[in-house]
């Protein structure tokens, strides 16, 4: 008969952090949460199963469920620690107590691969930071169905280490103490239960992993403000005001919404004078430019017929001169363009440029001079170029500015809608916008057959040497399936190469968005001629962050924004809303479904219809990605002074055409950018609802985005009225329900929100 051990220690946890805190001089004590209780517990745990129970006012509950007996040897205990080893698994375990918790180490000894699976985890609901964060009962049968059979890369999936699980009287929190090769796996046979299984790789010299277990009030606060306290006591935690102490250009993120500009237009139709055009257009410039576009321009064939019979009609209709502007813009932007057969007229400027060398101008030096041949040989047909195409684009951003958009982020799809119109960016920084570009470098795609710019790299010796090597010999695929994932250990000569090469145009950039850098999509690579870990991915994605946030004075901002990045960003995109498209084929590939997002094209050259076509959503996604009876603010609690946090791109503001009020209601209560795509037509269709709702979140942004969310509050017991607070005076109560609600006095009517600003309180209805 087996014999059953199992050792009980008792202690007693601190009932206030702050009372801590105090006696801990390296803790800045100005940023300690001091408000939340760590609850006194007492634990017990069984060796042979690693069965582990708390107890706390009376009530005992597992921490982790019985996992099948283990032989235990070199058991030992002392008065605040106990330790064993598992021999057959080549497992040590070590187990201390602490003032505010206990510590739990689980170390390999095995020299080859090795993993373990602790703990089990059962509870009523449970507290994940999916995302901005989720409560889940786990007897949901949405959540259920999700979650079935699921398996979770933690450092992907989680936006923060930690979970929490609710139990009868308290939660139980685990703080994850080593963030690599941690794997959660459901089980939905019966409630939601899931392990923790952690892989110890035979190229990892890091051979331990384990927890912080704490007990707090069944809260969201309490149990995200004990995980900020663990940061700051790690030196992982930096505020905004710290951050734009360092960058003053930080503070022009404050109440500013997100936008996406899109034009890739050189000329606008407004700058042709079509009479002349349609009479006078060269036939030599014509076959010129229609060889171009068969040859030289991607499915630029199709374009060519634009060019055909233009003297033959009384006017051109505006589908043909759409497709001329998009003709013209597309070989204004070729090297191969000038054709000194065609471009016989130039002036001193156009001189300098040729004399140089086609080949030694840089790309904005290229496009003028293309501009410039083009305007020799149409003359008074066309503007001035310094004209071109500005009533798509900076006209646009004047309106923005003097429709009360104070404060913006501006981000474009490519540093090449930079190059195709330089005053635009000049324009954005003038006003006191921020501007970037749009910025990879998770993908490599065999060099000749590059499918986009990102993908493609001018050492074409990364495709063969620097990708990443799964532990079966294979390489990892890129981006849907195209190219290759690229060692980051091993990008950054070009990420260097490539931000010069951009910046050396005299763009004038002050933000840059770098791609899945904050997704937690990160590798252990097996190539032996560069075995990398996990660890070292996500250090050298962080070196290529400071990289453009020091050297050249970037506000730098990545996709997701998992807590691993939290001092060297000051935006993310995704937190808020991600990308779940590709769950779904009429979402992602059903042209004729009502859901379907839409392709990545426009004809226009602006905003692209996957951003732009509005669509309704299944029930199914707006449960499990929207609804915010099941969204909780974790991700905000701990870094609401951090780090700023909006949707996906591919989420926008106005994209769900039935959720928009709720969202704009969530943008206030969670203090989350609006986040538009933006061309003149977008912008002349929803100019009302966005400057409406972003004024009015502007305001209160610009309060609340230095403060600490501070509390979180589920009033009514439907979960859709709920409060926000920031610092000491500034509050939000929100009412996503149908029907009115009474707060304090004040009547909140159905889809709108009460602002609580000190002495002053607003109601705001938002109108779509």
């Amino acid at each position: 008969m087996k014999k059953m051990l199992t050792i009980m220690l008792i202690f007693t946890i601190v009932t206030s952090v702050l009372t801590a805190c105090v006696n801990d001089k390296d803790i800045p004590r100005k940023e300690v949460y001091s408000d939340i209780a760590n609850l006194d517990f007492n634990f017990s745990v069984n060796p042979e199963t690693f069965a582990f129970e708390v107890e706390s006012n009376g009530i005992t509950e597992r921490v982790s469920e019985p996992l099948a007996d283990m032989k235990v040897s070199n058991l030992k205990e002392d008065k605040n620690n106990i330790s064993w080893t598992y021999l057959e698994k080549e497992i040590d375990v070590d187990i201390e107590k602490k003032d505010k918790y206990v510590d739990v180490t689980i170390k390999s000894s095995k020299n080859e691969e090795n993993l373990f699976s602790w703990p089990s985890v059962k509870g009523d609901g449970y507290m994940l930071p999916l995302n901005q964060g989720k409560y889940i009962k786990s007897n949901d049968s949405i959540w259920k169905d999700y979650l079935s059979e699921e398996k979770m890369k933690l450092i992907e999936a989680f936006s923060m280490q930690f979970f929490a699980v609710d139990k009868s009287e308290y939660s139980v929190v685990y703080i994850i103490k080593n963030p690599f090769n941690n794997e959660i796996a459901f089980t939905t046979e019966n409630d939601i239960e899931f392990t923790f299984n952690h892989e110890f790789p035979t190229i990892n010299e890091q051979k331990e992993y384990g927890f912080r277990i704490y007990v707090t009030k069944k809260n969201p606060v309490d149990v995200a403000k004990t995980y900020k306290n663990y940061l700051i006591e790690h030196g992982d935690f930096k505020t905004l005001q710290d951050k734009a102490a360092e960058n003053s250009n930080i503070e022009k993120l404050y109440g500013a919404p997100h936008v996406y500009y899109w034009n890739k237009t050189m000329i606008s139709e407004g700058n042709i004078e079509w009479a002349k055009f349609r009479d006078s257009f060269s036939e030599k410039l014509r076959l010129w430019i229609q060889e171009l576009l068969t040859t030289k321009v991607e499915d630029g064939s199709d374009l060519t017929l634009a060019f055909e019979g233009l003297n033959k009609v009384d006017y051109v209709d505006k589908y043909t001169k759409n497709r001329i502007v998009q003709s013209l813009s597309a070989v204004m932007q070729l090297k191969e363009f000038y054709n000194p057969e065609i471009f016989t007229v130039t002036n001193k400027k156009t001189q300098n440029l040729l004399d140089k060398g086609i080949e030694n101008l840089n790309s904005v030096e290229l496009i003028e001079l293309n501009k410039r041949l083009l305007k020799g040989a149409l003359g008074d047909i066309v503007d001035p170029i310094e004209k071109w195409a500005d009533e798509n684009t900076v006209e646009v951003l004047k309106d923005m500015k003097n429709s009360g958009l104070e404060n913006m982020w501006v981000g474009l799809d490519d540093w090449q809608e930079g190059f195709i119109k330089p005053e635009l960016v000049k324009e954005a920084e003038e006003m006191g916008y921020l501007i970037g570009t749009y910025d990879s470098y998770h993908s490599i795609h065999k060099p000749g057959e590059e499918q986009w710019e990102t993908a493609k790299f001018k050492d074409t010796s990364l495709y063969e040497q620097a990708t990443v090597t799964n532990k079966d010999g294979t390489k990892i695929e890129g981006f849907q399936g195209a190219g290759r994932k690229l060692n980051p250990t091993l990008a950054l000569p070009s990420v260097k190469e490539r931000v010069t090469s951009i910046l050396n145009t005299g763009l004038a950039f002050n933000s840059w968005f770098l791609d899945t850098d904050g997704t937690g999509e990160i590798f252990d690579d097996y190539s032996p001629e560069h075995v990398t870990t996990e660890q070292e991915d996500i250090l050298a994605r962080i070196e290529r962050m400071e990289y453009l946030q020091k050297e050249w004075g970037m506000v730098v901002g990545t996709e997701g924004g998992n807590d691993f990045a939290n001092k060297t960003v000051a935006f993310a995109h995704g937190i808020e809303t991600p990308s779940f498209s590709w769950m779904d084929e009429d979402m992602s590939k059903n042209k004729e479904s009502e859901y379907y997002v839409g392709r990545y094209y426009s004809s226009t050259g602006g905003v692209p219809e996957a951003f732009s076509k509005q669509i309704p959503l299944k029930e199914k996604y707006k449960k499990l990605f929207l609804d915010s009876t099941y969204t909780i603010p974790l991700y905000k609690l701990v870094y609401n002074d951090s780090v700023i946090t909006t949707h996906w791109w591919g989420w926008g503001t106005l994209k769900i055409e039935d959720e928009i009020a709720n969202r704009m209601l969530y943008e206030i209560l969670y203090n989350v950018p609006p986040l538009y795509h933006i061309d003149k037509s977008e912008w002349e269709k929803h100019k009302e609802t966005i400057v409406n709702h972003s004024q009015v979140w502007s305001n209160f942004s610009k309060k609340a985005i230095t403060e600490e969310m501070t509390d979180f509050k589920i009033i009514t017991d439907d979960r859709l009225v709920q409060m926000t607070e920031y610092g000491e005076a500034l509050a939000v109560v929100a009412n996503f329900s149908e029907d009115e609600f009474e707060y304090r006095g004040e009547t909140i009517p159905g889809k709108s929100l009460l602002i609580i600003d000190g002495n002053r309180n607003t109601i705001y209805t938002p109108k779509k």
